[in-house]
């Protein structure tokens, strides 16, 4: 069934098609794979506030929360403990994300799925029948190995599946999957928050979406680009006008082809990825989620049920909270799948950047004003309310730009021959940055105060800068022409020679041309 055509043109050739359902379909199966992320991000932080799940575990911990009375707002919540098992998962998920590059490029994505969804299945499992810390410990471990894999592998398969003016709103159901995940996680914690064996409900329905996955993968097929790869042309041929909805496909299976003939020429994907050729994806790969833990999303997300319950809502606070926040986060992560391919991914990042920076600056004025440097003080509601006005705006900004722009532009701008490679380079330095605030963000807030919003501030300042500067546009690019964006650009431009373009033109249309600074 196909439904809208879609052409997309480049350097003077058309790439035909159509919006199939054959495409829709695998590409929501595919983004469930954002469920367990977006679970588990969401799930660890009530179980930890959990009292019964405390007292089981973390008695110290427990007996000190129980204990401390003081009213300093921005010490009160530092513990080490409960952060390091909390970010242990993303430990794993750093590590493992290497083992999965290596598996998806051998066997093909949806098998690099298909691990990420059986291990995340067993941990959640694991966890939710914990009967000591080893287990629970066990259990977080094989979760972040399964969202090592899923995150590895899923943005890429809906990257290379996506006919390329569609390639942004695809792609960016992954991200949406992760806010559907965090908001449904914020929902179950709240009601199970009222029993004690409620955590072990919790924790132990993360097998939900990752049975989903999993069983879900193994109903895929692989995307044409992995399958030529991997030798199977005639396979991939098929699936290619499968998925674009006609036969008039020669022109992208050749670009296809060509591509993987360039693979084969590569002995070890990390020596050839420190070529200057590669080195525009790569620094973009690095940074850009280097940056996305830097514009202080957890910080604004954690004194937003402080807010709540100064506004009025009482014991309802972490509730009102996830739930406005997180519906917020899927309605913004869907203005961006609405509008990535049509307004391109620049203007994303530079529009969420500025309003993420104003709000920093207001929430941090607001903050300081109220508590100063002891940490001491108390909001009024219309207070409050102001500045949970600007932590919603933040919380949008963040949700179509940096959120989802994260994990779709690092996807599509490597060469086949290092893409999962590339993609290695971005879950892990993702996952590494994720635990080193996870680590250090409550100490950082104990001692740097309402400074630490002006901090995130000046970090989304950089970022917004350097998207301006050295990161191109994107949008209706054929993923297998990527290499004449860099060729275009007014930086990049040096480190690519006549020699690296291997694609039939080389010449791209003024539509097609990069306009940055």
């Amino acid at each position: 069934m196909a439904g809208g055509s879609i052409v997309t043109q480049v350097g003077g050739k058309e790439y035909p098609g159509n919006f199939t359902l054959f495409v829709a379909m695998a590409c929501l199966v595919a983004s469930s794979g954002g469920i367990i992320f977006g679970y588990d991000i969401g799930i660890s932080g009530g179980v930890t506030s959990m009292d019964s799940f405390l007292s089981e575990f973390f008695p110290s911990v427990y007996r000190k929360a129980k204990e401390d009375v003081s009213t300093n707002q921005y010490c009160k919540f530092d513990s080490q403990l409960l952060t390091l098992f909390t970010s242990s998962l993303y430990v794993a998920a750093l590590a493992s994300s290497f083992a999965a590059s290596s598996l998806t490029r051998t066997s093909g994505r949806k098998w690099s799925m298909f691990m990420g969804g059986i291990t995340f299945l067993i941990g959640a499992i694991i966890n939710g029948l914990a009967v000591n810390v080893f287990m629970l410990i066990l259990g977080r471990i094989l979760l972040g190995v399964g969202v090592g894999f899923a995150n590895q592998s899923v943005p890429l398969y809906l990257s290379e599946m996506a006919p390329a003016k569609l390639r942004g709103m695809l792609n960016i159901g992954f991200q949406l999957m992760i806010t559907i995940g965090i908001l449904a996680a914020n929902l179950i914690n709240y009601v199970m928050s009222k029993y004690d064996w409620g955590w072990r409900v919790s924790l132990g329905l993360a097998g939900v979406p990752a049975f989903i996955i999993t069983i879900g993968s193994l109903c895929l097929p692989d995307t044409p680009n992995s399958l030529i790869e991997r030798g199977h042309s005639e396979q991939a041929k098929e699936i290619l006008a499968k998925v674009r909805g006609t036969k008039d496909i020669q022109d992208e299976f050749n670009d296809l082809t060509t591509a993987c003939e360039d693979s084969k020429l590569i002995k070890s994907q990390w020596k050839d990825m420190l070529e200057p050729r590669c080195r525009p994806p790569l620094v973009v790969t690095i940074l850009i989620p280097f940056f996305q833990q830097l514009t202080g999303i957890n910080v604004i997300m954690f004194y937003a049920p402080v807010l709540f319950k100064t506004i009025g809502f009482g014991d309802d606070a972490s509730l009102m909270s996830a739930v406005i926040t997180g519906v917020i986060n899927v309605l913004a992560t869907v203005v961006s799948i609405v509008v990535v391919d049509k307004y391109g991914r620049r203007v994303l990042f530079l529009e969420g950047g500025v309003q993420m920076l104003i709000c920093q600056i207001a929430v941090g004025v607001l903050i300081g004003n109220a508590f100063g440097t002891s940490g001491v003080g108390e909001l009024s509601k219309t207070y409050s309310m102001v500045v949970v006005g600007c932590i919603c705006a933040y919380v949008a900004a963040f949700a179509w730009s940096w959120g989802p722009l994260g994990w779709l532009v690092p996807s599509e701008i490597f060469p086949l021959e290092i893409r999962s490679a590339g993609q290695t380079v971005n879950v892990a330095v993702n996952m590494f940055f994720t635990f080193i605030i996870g680590q250090v963000f409550l100490t950082m807030l104990c001692h740097m105060k309402f400074g630490l919003f002006f901090f995130f501030g000046g970090w989304v300042l950089i970022m917004t800068i350097f998207i301006f500067l050295f990161v191109p546009e994107t949008k209706n690019v054929p993923i297998e022409e990527m290499v004449l964006v860099w060729k275009n650009h007014w930086f990049w431009r040096k480190y690519i020679s006549e020699s690296d373009i291997h694609v039939e033109n080389v010449e791209m249309t003024k539509k097609s041309h990069v306009k940055t600074p």
